[in-house]
């Protein structure tokens, strides 16, 4: 793999133990880790970085990227949750094999545009014949960072679920393709490209037995579990009525906590179940566009942070947010906070690292990504500065206060995804246009 230098970087944020920042810097790229941090370092290719701000790569850790598909789709655009989902249900239910793939390289190269180097993906639902292998091909396409997770939903509408029959799965069955997924593509090795995880879709859709399954399952294999949890009021109300107790402690009940263990969104928890996660090491997605979107609340990201649990940032499905940028998300977590618990409550630095190191730390990556450190993964994103948008910026790290919205450049692995503001890993042309015309006929058999 050829060395890629960045030269004479306008302001660097290392994300390091010490919060370096580092103004005029070289970061040499080689071999998929960044070789080198200093001045004066040469290489045969070299990327004018003067005038830019350089940050890691920004990491997403909750994405449906299925729902590209089905964006402001009326009559779930002013829902709350459970109706939210009983409007979509019919619409995925007539997805294929190519509406998976196609909304999935769609919704990466979205991801990348913001910065984002690292994603999961939550697939819970496999119509005519999709395959978590369909969202992997699209990954592997775009050059993303890809951890995907074989959601799964086993209780229907006629056993008292939200889901129309034809969505869910036997349980047996989902069982068996979480072990053939893992087989084919889960690579655990430094630097890996691909790791999956186990994740059934939230503890109001699959069983108590699933649930316990999946998590022996996942440790058996030496793999991550990940689901939603605590989202909104309803979710409560669902756990106390059908579980006798708050998420927190079904979670832990049935094996969910651990620091292989990260869940989405966790707007409602409680000062206990706080301290639960942080003592376990467990995860937390934290989805906030999603979370007004669908009118969810705020989650007590502060309270968590300082309580030491781990949190990453998520996009979450594009049909509940409905932009598909990590960026935006970094803003509206640090705003979000502010407005909870006054203007000092996060800074927007604070809130860079959490969209950065906090999502590596949250998916098992800490000592491979989310930092500017020589030895860690290539995964750099590039904000030209001299743009309209942070026209007049005392302060280039303060890229939330003003912007810009889209990466110049983004490296993964040392591999140049975005070029000059462009999709550089493949013609995206075609999946656009792919794209318009499934969610038209989507929308015109509605």
């Amino acid at each position: 793999m050829a060395e890629v230098l960045l030269k004479d970087v306008g302001l660097a944020l290392t994300m390091n133990d010490a919060g370096e920042e580092l103004s005029g810097a070289d970061i040499l790229l080689k071999n998929g880790q960044i070789s080198a941090v200093g001045t004066g370092l040469s290489a045969a290719e070299v990327l004018d970085c003067s005038g830019c701000l350089v940050t890691p790569g920004l990491v997403n850790t909750h994405h449906h990227f299925y729902q590209t598909l089905t964006r402001a789709v009326p009559g779930a655009q002013d829902a709350a949750l459970f109706g939210w989902l009983q409007t979509l249900y019919p619409i995925w239910a007539r997805f294929t094999p190519d509406h998976i793939r196609t909304s999935a390289a769609v919704g990466l190269a979205e991801l990348a545009l913001s910065g984002c180097t690292t994603s999961s993906d939550h697939l819970y639902l496999y119509p005519n014949g999709a395959r978590l292998d369909d969202t992997i091909e699209a990954a592997a396409e775009i050059g993303l960072r890809f951890h995907p997770t074989r959601g799964a939903m086993s209780i229907g509408e006629s056993d008292g679920g939200l889901p129309p029959d034809s969505l869910v799965e036997e349980e047996a069955a989902i069982l068996e393709d979480c072990i053939r997924v893992i087989d084919a593509f889960h690579d655990p090795s430094p630097g890996s490209m691909c790791r999956v995880g186990v994740a059934p879709c939230s503890p109001f859709s699959v069983s108590r037995e699933l649930m316990r399954d999946a998590a022996v399952l996942a440790r058996d294999k030496g793999v991550m579990l990940h689901t939603h949890l605590a989202e909104n009021d309803e979710d409560i109300a669902y756990s106390l009525e059908k579980f006798g107790c708050r998420p927190g402690q079904y979670a832990e009940d049935l094996g969910w906590t651990g620091d292989d263990v990260w869940h989405a969104h966790c707007v409602k928890l409680d000062g206990s179940e706080i301290n639960l996660f942080a003592q376990s090491g467990t995860g937390v997605a934290h989805c906030p566009c999603s979370n007004c979107r669908l009118a969810s609340g705020i989650a007590p990201v502060r309270a968590m942070r300082d309580a030491g649990v781990k949190v990453g940032l998520g996009v979450d499905g594009s049909a509940s947010n409905d932009a598909g940028s990590l960026v935006d998300e970094a803003r509206q977590t640090m705003l979000l906070q502010r407005v909870a618990h006054g203007p000092s409550a996060m800074s927007a630095r604070e809130a860079l690292r959490i969209a950065t190191r906090g999502g590596a730390e949250v998916l098992g990556r800490g000592a491979e990504i989310g930092q500017i450190t020589v030895g860690f993964r290539a995964d750099l994103a590039i904000w030209d500065m001299s743009g309209v948008e942070a026209a007049g910026s005392w302060d280039m790290a303060a890229l939330l206060l003003a912007g810009p919205r889209k990466v110049r450049d983004l490296f993964v692995e040392g591999r140049r995804v975005v070029a000059e503001g462009r999709i550089a890993s493949t013609d995206l042309t075609p999946h656009l246009q792919r794209q318009r015309q499934l969610a038209q006929e989507l929308a015109d058999h509605s």
